[in-house]
């Protein structure tokens, strides 16, 4: 480990060194202060007191919307007004006010399934699937639509991929699978084509955000992803979960009628079984899915299902708050530290506990926000460029707070350096190693490698790359802006612990207590390695504060483009 003063030597002297879009060329009017108070300043014992609070019963898992929106954005705005921070909507204002539409679905949809020769099968929803509608209707329904299976639903020209195949799908109902193509190596089959789809790595493509926009791009009554665990990331119980209760999405001027009337998702048991009496062969379809040759198959099969919603509109809000730079040249620049606040509320309808606490699942997040502003709060003089604290609201909707800020920024995304994610932080212990997700997506990468460099730690990719965590949290949002983003998620490489110890807790949060009422605060957890993974995105923070350049994508990343037509439109 190098000592303090050393890094702060080598930060100055390494700026040139740091790849630039574009560089600010102006005299920087006050040095930045050592970031020794605010590194030691972090500390576990704030940390577990925040999640206690946020996560407690009280709060009622945070639901956009209810109570427990009133007293977390209370809270949040307390805590940021003690720390001194000024408000970061330029009304004056913590919050920035974010519409949505909840929809409540009001009755227990079935969904009636009829081939050509009259055999009729039933499903049951929760159970053997889920489906809704996010059209701000009280009334959705289809009626004797055509099933077609369309494999995995993609339809990328870079790839010289069309799972559609100009096929006609107006009116019907689009099955697809989950994930995006796994295509095997031309050269050796056992793995996977790097230059497609990513490889093992999801892509867009294969989230089931991307699948129900692209069905309704072409013109589809209905929508339904095969659930299968393994390439979800996630069991059925998180579908089924997350699914039930209020529904949100953004108010929009056509009232999401561009969208499909039905979306959902399927059991892969119950898939096997329309499959079979379809006709096919579920398993040999997915193989047939594996190539560019592969055509729609219509299954010859009729879906009935009526859905029925209650409906209102709300205004929802982010809170923000910044702490203005020091330089009076840059401080009109910012850095955004971010975390969702919201989780998915409670659910009567459970026997015992109804409240989904969501005590990794954000208020761990919400917690790292709040420390790390304090830490900032210690320094003085203070960063060079301002650093704006930004929870977000609805994320577990879709990343619906992250997306409006995205779509209506309170300060310009030209001038903001970058965004820095915290989502579901590191409770377990310290750990050798940092993971970064997206891993070479951008010069991000550095920044955090010095950083890991000084706790003797090294930085790894994701090691479940295959379930798309780049795209399921907020700072994808501001990605899609342009903005150089960063998503942290703890090691795996827990210091005295076995090899896959880490992974194997992981895999157990996910089945067990990931969007469940079981994810609740746990005294036993051990705090330690969250303040080391604070203290590392706090150098990271402080580093892009103080440094001329700015950070980009790297070439062949999807938002490189964007954001050198966004910066060269701000010279």
């Amino acid at each position: 480990m190098y000592p303090m003063h050393r890094f702060l030597l080598s930060l100055v002297l390494s700026l040139s060194t740091i790849i630039c879009i574009s560089c600010t060329e102006v005299p920087m009017q006050n040095p930045p202060s050592p970031p020794d108070a605010g590194l030691e300043s972090l500390d576990a014992d704030a940390l577990a007191r925040h999640i206690q609070i946020l996560a407690s019963d009280e709060f009622e898992g945070r639901l956009p919307g209810s109570k427990g929106e009133e007293l977390t954005t209370d809270y949040l705005t307390d805590q940021f007004t003690q720390l001194g921070l000024s408000p970061g909507n330029p009304s004056g204002s913590y919050l920035q006010q974010v519409p949505l539409v909840g929809i409540t679905l009001t009755n227990q949809p079935q969904l009636t399934l009829t081939t050509e020769s009259g055999t009729q099968t039933t499903l049951d929803s929760s159970d053997q699937f889920v489906a809704w509608t996010k059209r701000v209707v009280e009334e959705a329904s289809i009626e004797d639509s055509d099933l077609i299976f369309v494999g995995y639903g993609v339809v990328a020209p870079e790839f010289n991929w069309d799972d559609y195949q100009d096929l006609d799908v107006t009116g019907r109902i689009v099955i697809m699978l989950v994930n995006d193509p796994p295509v095997p190596d031309p050269d050796d089959p056992s793995k996977l084509d790097e230059n497609t789809f990513g490889g093992r790595a999801m892509t867009y493509y294969g989230r089931w955000t991307y699948k129900f926009e692209q069905a309704a791009r072409m013109g589809a009554a209905g929508a339904f992803v095969i659930h299968e665990t393994g390439p979800a990331g996630y069991p059925w119980q998180v579908v089924s979960g997350s699914w039930s209760g209020e529904q949100f999405d953004l108010v929009t001027p056509d009232k999401n009628l561009s969208r499909c009337a039905v979306e959902g998702w399927l059991t892969s048991e119950e898939a096997g079984k329309l499959f079979q009496m379809s006709g096919h062969d579920l398993e040999s379809l997915k193989q047939t899915a594996l190539t560019r040759d592969f055509s729609p198959v219509p299954l010859n099969v009729k879906a009935s299902l009526s859905l029925k919603n209650e409906l209102r509109t709300i205004d929802s809000s982010n809170v923000l708050a910044q702490l203005e730079g020091s330089d009076p040249n840059l401080r009109d620049e910012y850095v955004i530290y971010m975390g969702h606040w919201d989780h998915l509320g409670k659910d009567e309808g459970l026997d015992g506990d109804e409240i989904y606490n969501g005590a990794v699942d954000n208020a761990t997040g919400i917690a790292a926000l709040l420390e790390l502003a304090q830490a900032f709060t210690q320094l003085e003089p203070r960063p060079l460029r301002s650093l704006l604290f930004l929870a977000t609201t609805a994320e577990e909707s879709g990343l619906l707070g992250s997306r409006y800020y995205g779509e209506n920024p309170l300060h310009p995304l030209a001038r903001t350096l970058a965004a820095i994610n915290m989502d579901a932080m590191n409770v377990l212990g310290p750990t050798k190693d940092i993971t970064v997700v997206g891993l070479g997506n951008s010069t991000l990468d550095e920044i955090v490698q010095a950083a890991a460099d000084i706790q003797g730690r090294t930085v790894r990719p994701d090691p479940e790359p295959e379930k798309g965590f780049f795209y399921r949290s907020d700072h994808f949002s501001l990605a899609k802006q342009g903005i150089p983003s960063l998503y942290t998620d703890p090691g795996v490489d827990y210091i005295d612990k076995p090899e896959d110890w880490g992974l194997k807790l992981r895999e157990e949060y996910t089945n067990n207590r990931y969007h469940k009422p079981a994810d609740e605060y746990d005294p036993s957890w051990d705090l330690s390695g969250f303040v080391e993974d604070l203290r590392l995105l706090f150098r990271v923070g402080y580093q892009i504060a103080n440094q001329k350049a700015y950070p980009e994508w790297k070439p062949g990343t999807e938002f490189r483009a964007l954001r050198e037509q966004q910066l060269n439109a701000a010279r």
